[in-house]
């Protein structure tokens, strides 16, 4: 199974030349899955501290036009993320700092991380900050996961790339990861650099700013193999007494 990941720039509008761009890529690579960066289209409203409900709503209403621009892509099935309305999976933990305001602009949702299976591939997601918490992509490998998809709007990419690793070794599951690059003017600075790491915690291949889609095959059966191996055998157990 082909699975894609992007860096797409910060700023990205349905119908630009970037996108007509991103079409023509995408329908080259012939993809069954692509996962996005985190909120792909447009103005970055976390970066202001105050909520400010127009620039919000502005938000929503773009990124129901991005869903209509993704939806006729060539991949058939698209992970992605956008403000408001619930698919797959509501953001848990949300970062605030400079840049990172999204406290500010988001609530989260129930604790809730139901599987899904795409073209036989069970498959959940991370959102962001979520990828820190290790616990979360065990708990998703326990269930079943062969692919835990990582929407991204993030800075330098050094930790997140440890963090990813950790995950998939945790998870005994593929972990593809997504970033939102930033142009020259954008503020905060995103750092591009989407990645995918095996179930035993190898990367199997990263972005860069010459190509923003990067591929790997997912294979079912290394992944059930790796559930089977240390540490993810290694069952919980509580205090003694």
């Amino acid at each position: 199974m082909r699975v894609g990941f992007v860096e797409w720039p910060g700023g990205l509008l349905p119908d630009s030349a970037e996108w007509r761009r991103v079409v023509i890529e995408v329908a080259h690579a012939r993809l069954p899955i692509l996962v996005t960066n985190e909120l792909p289209f447009g103005y970055w409203v976390a970066r202001e501290p105050i909520f400010d409900r127009k620039a919000a709503q502005a938000s929503v209403d773009l990124h129901d036009h991005g869903l209509q621009a993704l939806s006729a892509l060539s991949a058939p099935t698209i992970i992605t993320s956008r403000p408001v309305v619930r698919s797959l999976h509501r953001k848990q933990y949300f970062p605030a700092e400079p840049g990172w305001y999204e406290t500010s602009w988001f609530d989260p949702g129930e604790d809730d991380f139901p599987l899904v299976e795409v073209t036989g591939v069970a498959i959940d997601i991370l959102l962001c900050t979520e990828l820190m918490f290790n616990e979360r992509a065990r708990r998703l490998g326990r269930q079943g996961a062969s692919l835990i998809a990582i929407p991204r709007a993030t800075g330098a990419a050094d930790m997140w790339r440890t963090a990813d690793r950790m995950a998939a070794i945790v998870s005994g599951a593929y972990v593809v990861s997504s970033n939102r690059v930033s142009s020259a003017q954008e503020d905060p600075g995103f750092g591009g650099d989407g990645f995918a790491y095996g179930p035993d915690g190898a990367l199997l291949a990263s972005t860069n700013r010459a190509s923003g889609l990067s591929v790997i095959e997912v294979d079912l059966d290394a992944a059930a193999i790796q559930k089977s191996a240390y540490p993810c055998y290694v069952s919980e157990v509580g205090p003694s007494r």
